[in-house]
């Protein structure tokens, strides 16, 4: 089959149109319809194209080459304009003062009021909001640290630090990698001036190990994971709940690198390393500075089971996730699922892959849709489909961006 035949198939089953309708609503006869898809009708007038694309509300391109640049951008230019500026602004550079104009100077009670709140708009995926706020917040905790001295100058580092960790994260998120390191490094700097050194700088160095994977340079990632994690390796009398969670979500950090350099086995042995932390501990953590548990550690194996092409694995793991106690923020299970998804459209699991990636549009809409493996998943269910789907299957078509 041609380009062209499998995009006009594909794109029409995820609006959820026979044949004689796209005919119908394109004003073309079903025989070239048919034809084209069948790939016997390997070429296309333009009059003919641009009638189908419209009939199928995307541009004419879509059609050529599957690629419609439909889906709006998660960030406007503006709004990463901003988040640059606030990233790396803060008098370093001579001449480079903070971009903010308002010089008032929030309490540290309140500062931890601000960064709490906006990680939680992180966790939930609310990007939009979270990239309004975002940068005041930043200049904010940079001027209490400014304003103070001795222990106050020191707690305000931590949530700077922490400030500059959230906004690694929607850097990375928005496909900005070279700008979430630089988030991420300066989170370190700061970190270990911090009322907190140690524990604050295992955590900054969790988010640029996460970075380096991003940027594809996974054995430098697993190196700094697992050096990290040693630093602050919890002792068998350790409650310190917060530390074992750091140290627990290294191990996640390390075991991605790992797997994506190709050794699933080191990676195995470090998720199992993981387990054994949250079950010796029953440690159960869900904030900024580290997410880890039990079922932490649980989908965490599903992932790696999928990443590791053993999709069978994987879905034997994902089979025991419902005796697995625990509360985790919805862009954790949303990820699981489509890595379930993943898992079930390998084995040929269709029906069950399409159930998985509406869970994870269900629990986190935003993020789930942004994810490359849901978008590669639901085209890829759009491709086999053999007879139309019905109008959910063509509305998760259209929010993965895949119709």
């Amino acid at each position: 089959m041609t380009d062209l035949a499998e995009n006009l198939a594909r794109l029409r089953k995820a609006k959820d149109l026979s044949q004689e309708a796209l005919a119908e609503r394109a004003g073309v006869g079903v025989d070239t319809v048919a034809r084209i898809e069948r790939g016997t009708r390997t070429t296309c007038r333009p009059a003919t194209l641009h009638r189908l694309a419209a009939a199928l509300s995307v541009p004419a391109q879509a059609l050529l080459t599957g690629d419609d640049h439909r889906q709006s951008a998660l960030a406007t230019n503006a709004e990463m304009v901003r988040l640059r500026q606030a990233i790396t602004s803060g008098g370093l550079v001579p001449g480079l003062s903070d971009f903010a104009e308002n010089t008032e100077t929030v309490s540290l009670t309140g500062a931890e009021r601000q960064t709490t709140a906006v990680w939680r708009l992180y966790v939930d995926g609310r990007h939009t909001e979270l990239l309004a706020l975002l940068p005041g917040v930043l200049a904010d905790a940079r001027r209490l640290v400014e304003t103070n001295h001795g222990d106050e100058a020191a707690a305000g580092r931590r949530l700077l630090a922490t400030t500059y960790r959230i906004a690694a994260g929607i850097a990375g998120r928005l496909g900005q990698d070279d700008l979430a390191w630089t988030a991420a490094e300066r989170a370190l700097d700061v970190a270990r001036s911090s009322d907190d050194p140690e524990l604050q700088e295992a955590i900054a160095l969790r988010y640029l190990a996460w970075t380096l994977v991003r940027q594809g340079r996974e054995n430098e990632a697993e190196q700094v994971a697992t050096n990290a994690a040693e630093a602050i390796q919890p002792t068998m009398l350790d409650a310190e709940p917060v530390r074992t969670a750091v140290f627990g979500n290294l191990l996640f950090n390390a075991a991605t690198a790992a797997v994506k350099a190709g050794a699933v086995h080191r990676a195995a042995d470090l998720l199992a390393e993981a387990r054994s932390a949250a079950a010796r501990t029953m440690t159960s953590v869900v904030t900024e500075a580290a997410i880890f548990s039990p079922r932490a550690v649980a989908l965490q194996e599903v992932d790696h089971w999928s990443r590791s092409n053993d999709p069978e694995t994987a879905l034997h793991q994902a089979a025991t996730l419902q005796s697995v106690p625990g509360q985790l923020p919805a862009f954790w299970e949303a990820g699981s699922a489509l890595h379930i998804a993943s898992a079930s459209l390998k084995t040929r699991r269709y029906d069950e892959a399409l159930h998985h990636l509406d869970q994870a549009h269900r629990l986190a809409p935003d993020w789930a849709t942004s994810q490359p493996l849901g978008v590669i998943t639901m085209r890829a269910l759009l491709d086999r489909a053999t007879r139309r789907r019905g109008p959910r299957f063509a509305a998760l078509a259209d929010a993965f961006g895949a119709s």
